[in-house]
């Protein structure tokens, strides 16, 4: 089923051409999501000739998706931060989303997309004691920190609030922003080779390079299927629900996010690592029944998000040695800001060389050893897995998800329909069943 943002943004949508033939740019952008657009909108600003490629339609991956907060509040993140990389670079990193915020802010007074200033809360179910942990490290960053009590109709102990963060239209936005650039659609790039890019029928010469295609589509020279994993999350929007307050999400890595949008209220969770199984839509459901009786559902969707394993997304040069190609991925479910932020890098660095977030989110920077050598043992093991089919990415056994009726990998996140055909990246082809 089609997404809030996609149902109530149909009109707003341009259709473009697909790409043909040669040509050259400064900067071609590979991906129309929220991050390429920024990026794309941010270098024109500045005066480079930009050219943006996407493979379907604008919007039609995980922006269209997504639960659309803006906020600097990524769950129970900054103690992790501070232990990691030191109090200076969490508050680099806070201090980096709160510039995204106030970024949207000031597009929206331009571009009207739905924007409304909300609190945005991390609660917990369990305890106590991970939100005092967080509230301190907040008091080492200079951040206001008070754990009040949520008002939402489920028990809890306690929430963690920031406020002046942010909500909106994801797509509102983006089409407006694409109105002013040179835009492709349905145009697949197949292959890259040096300052080329090569699509279906035609290629694309330029300086610079961004990847931004949720998954880097040059994933092995980088090692990006070594240290990234995918997982899916599901929402449902009601009718009849009470209205809340503010942004709510819980402090699991599968717990439930809350806000409104108009006069529905939109409930996210059932998460699991894509081709594993979790909660999904009837996790959801049961819970709407509980918490929210007299509701009505009125769309459901379901997103899928790169996750890198120190939390902190990959933005810019996609591989040592090469000082033309970037990236912009792994945004860890906070697409909205982290694209911001990636254009902010990608923009300075294409621009001026560098950036002052450019070590804190390089692609390059080490990985944690524990979380690094867990992810490749469960690429390994669905790789050794006997039977089934393979995913035509590297050949890792697929499992089916019949609550949306696709082959998932467990591995590196790629997805297929039941005709073989790829939903989701990293596979570039796909597969015969």
């Amino acid at each position: 089923m089609a997404s809030v943002w996609s149902a109530t943004a149909a009109d707003k949508r341009k259709s473009r051409p697909a790409l043909s033939g040669k040509t050259e740019t400064d900067v071609l952008v590979v991906g129309g999501g929220m991050a390429g657009v920024l990026a794309a909108h941010k270098l024109t600003a500045c005066g480079v000739k930009c050219l943006l490629v996407e493979a379907k339609e604008l919007g039609s991956g995980i922006t269209g998706n997504t639960t659309a907060k803006i906020t600097a509040q990524h769950g129970l993140i900054y103690g992790g931060l501070i232990r990691r990389f030191g109090a200076e670079a969490a508050r680099r990193y806070y201090e980096a989303n709160m510039r995204a915020v106030a970024a949207f802010r000031t597009l929206a007074s331009a571009f009207p997309c739905d924007f409304e200033e909300k609190t945005a809360y991390v609660f917990s179910t369990d305890g106590r004691r991970a939100l005092e942990l967080e509230a301190e490290a907040y008091r080492t960053l200079g951040l206001p920190a008070r754990i009040t009590s949520p008002r939402i109709p489920i028990r809890t102990k306690g929430a963690l609030g920031m406020a002046g963060q942010a909500q909106f239209h994801p797509l509102k936005l983006l089409f407006a922003l694409s109105e002013r650039l040179e835009v492709f659609e349905n145009t697949f790039v197949s292959g890259i080779e040096g300052h080329t890019a090569f699509t279906e029928n035609g290629r694309i010469r330029a300086k610079h390079i961004i990847l931004a295609t949720h998954f880097p589509m040059v994933n092995i020279p980088g090692m990006y299927f070594m240290k990234l994993y995918q997982h899916r999350s599901y929402v449902l929007a009601l009718e009849g629900a009470p209205p809340l307050d503010g942004m709510y999400l819980e402090e699991r890595e599968d717990g439930y996010s809350f806000r409104t949008y108009g006069d529905l209220l939109l409930v996210g969770g059932g998460d699991h690592k894509t081709g594993k199984k979790g909660g999904g839509y009837s996790e959801l459901r049961s819970l709407v029944k509980r918490a929210f009786p007299g509701a009505s559902e009125r769309f459901h969707w379901a997103a899928q998000d790169c996750m890198t394993l120190d939390f902190v997304p990959y933005v810019g040069l996609h591989r040592s040695g090469t000082d033309y190609l970037y990236t912009a991925c792994g945004f860890n479910k906070w697409g909205m800001t982290g694209s911001m932020v990636a254009a902010e890098i990608l923009c300075d660095l294409i621009v001026t060389g560098k950036s002052e977030l450019q070590e804190l989110y390089s692609p390059q920077r080490p990985m944690p050893p524990g979380q690094l050598f867990a992810n490749i043992g469960a690429a390994a093991a669905g790789l050794a897995s006997p039977g089934g089919p393979r995913c035509s990415h590297m050949g890792c056994k697929l499992h089916w998800n019949s609550a949306e009726r696709t082959w998932d990998c467990s591995c590196h996140g790629s997805r297929f329909r039941e005709d073989g055909g790829i939903v989701d990246n990293p596979a570039k082809k796909g597969i015969h069943l």
